[in-house]
């Protein structure tokens, strides 16, 4: 279940982060590149926050 709504939760902050880029801002592109960055660091430490703050919140893994 955690790794269904981790997926859920970055497509949609990359769809909006995309949307932003598009119709608001240039500069909204870097949230794109935070998220690509976090998500290849976190294949290679093993560690993600947005996994942290899911299981505090309470999703069972």
């Amino acid at each position: 279940m955690l790794h269904t709504y981790f997926r859920a939760i970055v497509g949609v902050m990359i769809l909006l982060s995309v949307v932003l880029t598009t119709y608001a801002n240039q500069n909204w592109i870097w949230f794109t590149v935070f998220i690509g960055v976090n998500m290849l660091q976190s294949a290679f430490t093993k560690w993600c926050l947005l996994e942290k703050i899911l299981i505090k919140l309470g999703v069972k893994k």
